[in-house]
């Protein structure tokens, strides 16, 4: 049996929001396995500690651009300690879910706001993330 993609999955697919990149970024994430197909970037700008700009390139499947909109929704106008609390369980919520399949799509999503949390730490700090390491990248189970 095949599982459907909710309304908000449809949506957001079709009408990604916070699409293009930043020029003047101070956190950029990048995640992904070119193997399976999905790969996303995001792009941050941070002001005192809250993300005021946010934006992606997503190149992978339907999954994977409506998680990447969605999470840069979650996240535009967070602090940096609540940004970090999403995690992607929380995505595929927000999603009004996703097929079991495709949920290796919203834990990319984590990793994204992850990786440019990080970057942007490390840039203004000099230190990332306490116990950050990039994920092995890996497609997580099913293909498209």
């Amino acid at each position: 049996m095949v599982e459907a993609y909710s309304e908000k999955v449809m949506d957001h697919f079709s009408h990604p929001r916070n699409v293009g990149s930043i020029e003047n970024a101070n956190g950029i994430g990048q995640v992904g396995n070119p193997t399976c197909g999905d790969i996303m970037k995001m792009y941050l700008v941070v002001e005192n500690n809250i993300i005021t700009d946010v934006k992606f390139k997503t190149f992978g499947c339907g999954a994977a651009i409506a998680t990447s909109s969605m999470a840069t929704e979650m996240i535009k106008g967070k602090s940096i300690e609540e940004a970090l609390k999403i995690t992607n369980h929380a995505v595929a919520e927000a999603l009004d879910g996703l097929p079991k399949i495709k949920m290796h799509c919203s834990v990319l999503a984590e990793e994204a706001i992850q990786s440019a949390i990080n970057d942007y730490l490390l840039k203004s700090t000099g230190i990332g993330l306490p116990g950050y390491k990039p994920k092995e990248e890996s497609c997580g189970i099913g293909g498209h």
